[in-house]
């Protein structure tokens, strides 16, 4: 270990101690656990951060932030959090209901400007908040990464954006729903969405992030890794961070949306998130500044599907064993992140990852589980 290293290390100890009551050996213990999960995941990098009664305790980066340069891992360095990214959708959403622009309960081909309707259900109405919650019978079939997809003056096969089941009455994870929801915060804000939550969410919460690759730092970019197990090899994937810069030069305002990804694009660190998971742990508002009303937030933790997934939260209780945690993860490009806090006993876990060996199932990631339950277990959990 390095001078430099060293004092690093010294100082991150230091720092968390000064903020938190926690001792030197949880840390000792917990890193040691870390390090375990790490070694037999194959994890890549790692970056976690630790809230508690409201302040964050705990903070560590792990690993390497790219391999190919051998550059470490450290706590200002940002990733790509995939769909954590939609919660960021719907709290400007609800800014907007509060604002008197829009309610959760309009049509949701009147938002987006052109017909949203099941062809199998064509008199049932598709809300805003069906899409919010997953359950307005869209899909992914035709892809999501622009408009023109569900647009049936675009594509002759948009009726294979919809399910079977009548809107309202059936559950399907939809990437698209949530880009058409960009669409609709700009044509009602006027803003272009990146511009919008960076304006009204980030900047706010003194949180440095944001879903347009040129206005940040790409030195503080995470390179995340693909992990093929039949060769056992981590591939880069340079396209979480694509800057898009053509498709921008050609924006149109509530339909180019999909460029910035609001279902998936935001790029920030675990302590950055943390901030805005303490915003959502406190009913909407963070260190004295209010993002939401009590009512928008409790709206968007309550559950709205039979699944418990509510408003881009998550209400899971097949995380931590016997309790159920609020919050969100995401997938793509090799990363596994997560956001999880409960509001009552006011604690809270980020965790990103820049790729493992954990195969992708239908639950959640065993990097993911592994993880919060290793620092729940060494920073929370009363004896």
């Amino acid at each position: 270990m390095t001078i430099e290293i060293l004092l690093k290390y010294l100082f991150t100890v230091l720092l968390i101690f000064s903020f938190s009551a926690i001792s030197y050996g949880q840390v000792e213990k917990a890193e040691a656990d870390l390090q375990n999960i790490i070694k037999e995941l194959e994890i890549v990098g790692l970056s976690v951060a630790v809230v508690k009664n409201n302040n964050i305790i705990y903070t560590n980066s792990f690993g390497l932030k790219d391999i190919e340069s051998n550059t470490p891992l450290s706590d200002k360095d940002i990733f790509r959090i995939a769909s954590i990214s939609k919660s960021f959708s719907v709290t400007s959403i609800m800014q907007l209901v509060e604002a008197g622009k829009l309610s959760l309960n309009d049509d949701f081909s009147d938002l987006v400007g052109f017909k949203v309707r099941n062809p199998k259900f064509p008199e049932t109405v598709i809300t805003l908040k069906m899409a919010l919650s997953h359950t307005s019978s869209l899909n992914d079939s035709e892809g999501y990464f622009n408009l023109d997809v569900i647009n049936p003056a675009k594509n002759p096969n948009w009726a294979n954006c919809y399910n079977d089941y009548e809107p309202g009455k059936g559950y399907d994870y939809c990437n698209l729903a949530f880009n058409m929801v960009g669409a609709t915060i700009e044509k009602l804000s006027g803003e272009r969405f990146d511009r919008y939550v960076k304006h009204h969410i980030l900047n706010p919460l003194g949180f440095y992030g944001g879903y347009c690759v040129d206005s940040l730092d790409a030195s503080l970019f995470t390179t995340l890794y693909e992990y093929k197990a039949s060769t056992k090899e981590f591939t880069p994937s340079p396209s979480a961070y694509a800057p898009r810069r053509e498709e921008i030069k050609n924006y149109v305002m509530g339909y180019s949306t999909p460029i910035f990804s609001p279902t998936g694009g935001m790029k920030t660190s675990a302590t950055d998130l943390a901030k805005y998971m303490m915003m959502h742990m406190n009913q909407g508002k963070y260190k004295g500044t209010r993002i939401i009303s009590k009512k928008s937030a409790k709206l968007m933790q309550t559950k709205a599907a039979e699944n418990g997934y509510a408003l881009a939260i998550m209400n899971a209780d097949d995380v931590i064993p016997g309790m159920t945690l609020r919050g969100h993860t995401g997938s793509a490009y090799g990363l596994n992140s997560a956001m999880f806090f409960h509001p009552k006993e006011k604690f809270g876990i980020v965790v990103l990852t820049s790729g493992s060996n954990a195969p992708e199932t239908a639950e959640h990631n065993k990097v993911v589980v592994q993880t919060v339950n290793s620092l729940y277990d060494n920073f929370i959990k009363k004896e």
